[in-house]
């Protein structure tokens, strides 16, 4: 019988060496996985893919693992044919007998087994195995079968290849052109290369055999010394060590325990949601646009942000309210409250802080993205309130409107053109605070004051048009506006089509805030004032690389607003006069507050704002709820303004982010404005211009001061914030439970 297997044996080795085909390493097409970086291409921010791999070629790995590897599976590897005849006869034997059934692979047979995907232990498995390994050592060097084997042999623990391992077990690489401490050692080698023989826990007797992981447990970590033993026994007989060297050798200790949410904790945390925005930018590139995800996830790339460790520490350190480290005004509040930042580089357009919840699969208050099947994703739109008055300030200053132009301010006025009078369901527009200069106010001290009768009349005088225009081109690609019968705000994306068209679909009130904009946007708009009025696209990526070849960089095309130094330095001059933007370390910084009330309320809240700017940092904040319900503190106050609550995160962020990056303010300093058309005792007319094509009065509600036009009252509000949709129809948020929430 056994001659007849052996006989059967070799006509099959005979046909198959001519009609078995031999995948190449490029026809695997292996999964490895791609990394995230922070910004310094240095510092992981999370892996992805469904196998942790990470391709190291032959030539650049140090010789720890080959030799530990060799003697641990193959100790004739070098000098033999690629199957070991003696063992596979023996192994038939013994298989045939009833003994134990055997594998007998060589390190190549291995990897034939691997790249023709042969599973199980049966005769023809091993006949085609054999077969395979035969033809791989006659193509390719024992150099290249060494390295293929290392880059595709599980390790344990999800790591598969050598560089996985090293990383998972020891925090290590196998590079050789690492620094001497971050190398693999060969004592550390020889612990990963024990493990190749029974890489995971038995798992229907995982006590029992429980394999070579030392960290699993007692017997696991006996049964890694004794095979370490093995090793280095086999590494003498080799001469890769002399016996005084073998006899010096110590069994390493530091193999990290085990982590079971390994691969997957980064992407739970906040930096989740980043890399959900990276992915979501990448599909957009010519580069990957059609492609999958696991095209991405599974391609071995290296992926650079544009996040700074850094800034990101300091927003999450300052932004996570449900931390000590929060600032005391909004930590420990109650559990519905939260709050989002976004910080974004002046002149470049790099996000380098990014916080828009605590969860990476959870909703994302700080922006929206696209996900695989393109379906828009996110709750980050929030109505302004009066952080919006940094772009009808820009408007003016770039039509020669000086901030020490006066306007009529009254407490409460009326404006027939565009539908806000005492006979209107809306009413006349009135402010929230009270300032020294009243009725008669110059822009700057009506900002500093957040009048919102000074800057409803401004938006008229200016034309909606012009404030829209201005924040589109400062970085506000999307607002979102009212739809008659539908309960959803629809986002519009300024940048489909002229603006003078868009603003048809928008009322006076965007002047004072009314409708919803993204955190991510508003922290743009803000980096270019910063940038003295040169705008770039806020972006996530600077670079994707695999091995030595560039994929993708980063475009930083920037544009000119066209605001002259003058108009630059007013809106400085007077947004550094608003308290709340005031920083206590030395740096110029202007910035503004907002709110937005709740329904027809002129004393609760439901978004509060402050965005701002240091020559060096641009950032917005967004503080709300997550109900939709008003902001009340624990202490049942419902006083809670853009001063009160963003406005300390904002401060505590920019202070620290600045601290962090080591950055000089004396190089950043805002110029003095000349004044040059001062005209302090001019008065704006009081019948301005109509607006362009403003919707009904009906449909308005009456705004105050920094509370701008209000939302609906909190008896129509569901319990969950809506999401946004690219488009004028509504699409699904990011968790199908989440209801819609109407926007009066």
């Amino acid at each position: 019988m056994a001659v007849f297997t052996l006989l059967a044996g070799s006509g099959l080795l005979a046909g198959g060496y001519y009609f078995d085909s031999v995948p190449t390493p490029t026809d695997l097409k292996l999964p490895e996985s791609t990394t995230v970086y922070y910004a310094d291409g240095r510092t992981p921010m999370a892996k992805l893919g469904a196998e942790n791999r990470t391709i190291v070629p032959y030539d650049q790995m140090n010789d720890s693992a080959k030799e530990a590897i060799v003697a641990a599976e193959d100790r004739t590897f070098w000098t033999n044919k690629g199957v070991d005849f003696t063992g596979v006869l023996r192994a038939a034997w013994s298989n045939l007998t009833g003994g134990q059934r055997q594998g007998a692979s060589t390190i190549t047979q291995q990897y034939a087994r691997v790249a023709a995907d042969l599973r199980g232990v049966t005769y023809s498995r091993k006949l085609r195995e054999a077969v395979i390994a035969w033809k791989l050592d006659d193509k390719y060097s024992k150099d290249q079968i060494l390295g293929f084997y290392l880059n595709t042999v599980p390790f344990g623990r999800g790591a598969y290849g050598i560089e996985a391992a090293a990383q998972t077990f020891f925090g290590k690489t196998v590079r050789r052109d690492a620094p001497p401490a971050q190398q693999l050692t060969r004592a550390e080698a020889m612990v990963l290369c024990a493990m190749v023989k029974q890489p995971e826990a038995d798992p229907n007797d995982p006590e029992g055999s429980p394999g070579y992981d030392p960290a699993r447990n007692a017997r696991a970590k006996q049964n890694s010394i004794d095979r370490w033993n093995y090793i280095r026994d086999g590494m003498v007989k080799l001469g890769y060590l002399t016996p005084g060297e073998a006899a010096n050798l110590a069994y390493p200790d530091d193999v990290k325990p085990i982590d079971k949410n390994a691969g997957q904790s980064e992407l739970d945390g906040p930096a989740g949601l980043v890399v959900r925005h990276v992915l979501s930018e990448l599909r957009q590139t010519e580069q990957f646009r059609g492609k999958t995800d696991e095209v991405i996830r599974d391609g071995g790339y290296k992926i650079v942000t544009t996040i700074d460790k850094r800034v990101q520490d300091a927003a999450e350190a300052a932004a996570d309210i449900r931390r000590d480290t929060a600032p005391e005004a909004v930590r420990d509040q109650p559990k519905n409250w939260q709050a989002a930042l976004v910080s974004v580089e002046p002149g470049t357009g790099r996000v380098l802080g990014y916080y828009g919840g605590n969860s990476g699969s959870g909703a994302d208050y700080a922006g929206w993205y696209y996900d695989e099947q393109g379906q828009a994703r996110g709750f980050g739109q929030h109505p302004p309130g009066s952080s919006f008055k940094v772009y009808d300030l820009a408007a003016a200053v770039e039509n020669g409107i000086s901030v020490k132009q006066h306007f009529d301010s009254p407490d409460t006025k009326e404006f027939p053109e565009s539908g806000r009078t005492k006979g209107s369901s809306a009413g006349p527009i009135r402010n929230a605070e009270h300032a020294p200069c009243q009725p008669n106010c110059a822009l700057w001290e009506a900002t500093v004051a957040s009048l919102n009768v000074t800057y409803f009349e401004l938006t008229e005088k200016l034309g909606i048009a012009k404030v829209m225009d201005m924040a589109k081109r400062a970085g506000v690609n999307s607002m979102w506006e009212t739809v008659k019968g539908n309960p959803q705000p629809q986002r519009v994306d300024l940048r489909d089509q002229p603006t003078e068209e868009v603003a048809k679909r928008f009322s006076t009130e965007v002047g004072i805030g009314q409708y919803g904009i993204s955190v991510q946007d508003h922290a743009n708009g803000m980096a270019t004032f910063a940038a003295g009025g040169k705008r770039a696209e806020s972006h996530f990526v600077r670079s994707v690389t695999k091995g030595e070849d560039k994929v993708y960089t980063e475009q930083l095309k920037g544009t000119d607003l066209g605001l002259d130094n003058e108009a630059i330095d007013q809106l400085d001059w007077t947004l550094r006069r608003v308290k709340a933007a005031k920083l206590n370390n030395g740096w110029d910084s202007a910035g503004k507050t907002g709110t937005w009330q709740a329904g027809q309320s002129t004393t609760q809240n439901v978004h509060t704002w402050m965005v701002g700017w240091t020559g060096a940092l641009a950032s917005a904040v967004w503080l709300g709820t997550t109900d939709g319900k008003p902001l009340k503190t624990k202490n049942g106050s419902y006083e809670v303004y853009g001063s009160t609550g963003p406005g300390p995160i904002w401060r505590q962020f920019m202070e620290q982010a600045t601290a962090a990056m080591k950055l000089d303010p004396d190089k950043y300093r805002f110029g003095d404005p000349a004044f040059p058309d001062d005209t302090p005792t001019q008065t704006a007319p009081a019948s301005p211009a109509p607006a362009t094509s403003a919707p009904s009065p009906t449909a308005r509600p009456t705004p105050t001061a920094e509370p701008s036009s209000p939302s609906p009252s909190p008896s129509e509000r569901p319990t969950q914030p809506p999401s946004v949709s690219p488009s004028v129809s509504p699409l699904p948020s990011l968790s199908p439970s989440r209801t819609k929430r109407p926007q009066g």
